[in-house]
């Protein structure tokens, strides 16, 4: 089952929240960073201090992260920003890409058909008036009342059952790597709480858009989980890794990192649940604290 609240610090020992201070820090092995709302300033550029600071965290030998909710696809704005392994975690962690080879996934960790039908079912009956987008590994699929994004113009519409549908002949569609959930009118906090008590047993409900937008994953994917995963691969420890983000879908992965970064900019759950607060994305809050660690 989906639990909508994470884990936070103890209030008996809370954790200093503290702005990142001009002496040096110990440097982690490696950072995770979040794009929107973290990296991103809110025009969705770079700016030249955080690539700046990318660059001299992968200079000093530190492993950079980019860990998020958006897919393959949209990748593009930061891919020149990668180096080294030149991999990111997509997809609030169903998808692994490599950027240096224009974003060819190469893990998956898919939500199930019947999940995913199951879990339509169970927000149409809790939610009326939702409607629903699919995300494979190919593309994104919507039902024509979902609300479409400009960046996928070359998306295919039809009803969610056609959308996930098993046609019995044998061929595997593309793997579902997030099911998409709207509602016209509901209170985005609200919605994902009532998400997790409809469908929770069947998947992993998040949030990261300021509208009523559930992002659903399989089970026990999250970005936490698979950036476990590469970590692991890297033999890196948690106390070893630097988190930052600003949203819900960051929680997971702020709670499991040694060491997290709130944006000033973030949700008041995030602010609550992390270790330090830097400057907002428009401030280029993670390129001041990765400047204190060199």
């Amino acid at each position: 089952m989906v639990h909508v609240t994470y884990p936070t610090r103890s209030s008996e020992h809370p954790a200093p929240r503290t702005q990142p201070s001009p002496g040096r820090r110990t440097a982690p092995r490696l950072i995770a960073t979040d794009l929107d709302g973290t990296l991103l300033r809110n025009d969705k550029t770079v700016s030249e201090r955080t690539i700046a600071a990318l660059a001299a965290a992968e200079a000093a030998g530190i492993e950079v992260f980019f860990v998020t909710g958006r897919p393959a696809r949209w990748m593009d704005i930061v891919s020149e920003h990668v180096h080294g392994h030149g991999l990111a975690i997509c997809a609030n962690g169903a998808a692994v890409v490599d950027l240096h080879a224009g974003g060819r996934v190469i893990r998956v960790r898919e939500l199930a058909r019947r999940d995913a039908v199951n879990v339509v079912q169970a927000l149409r009956a809790a939610a009326p008036g939702v409607s629903f987008a699919v995300e494979r590994t190919a593309g994104i699929h919507y039902e024509p009342a979902y609300p479409s994004f400009p960046q996928d113009p070359g998306a295919s519409y039809a009803p969610v059952d056609e959308l996930l549908a098993d046609h019995g002949d044998g061929h595997l569609a593309d793997p579902i790597v997030k099911l998409l959930a709207h509602h016209p009118t509901g209170d985005p906090d609200a919605f994902l709480t009532l998400g997790c008590t409809a469908a929770g047993a069947h998947a992993e409900f998040t949030r990261s858009s300021p509208s009523a937008l559930l992002e659903i994953s399989g089970r026990g994917v999250s970005k936490a989980s698979t950036l476990a995963l590469a970590c692991q691969e890297r033999g890196i420890a948690p106390h070893e890794v630097a988190a930052f983000g600003d949203m819900p879908n960051d929680l997971a992965m702020l709670t499991w990192a040694g060491r997290s970064y709130a944006m000033a900019n973030a949700h008041p759950d995030v602010l609550l649940s992390t270790d330090h607060v830097t400057g907002s994305n428009e401030d280029d809050g993670v390129a001041a604290v990765i400047e204190s660690f060199l």
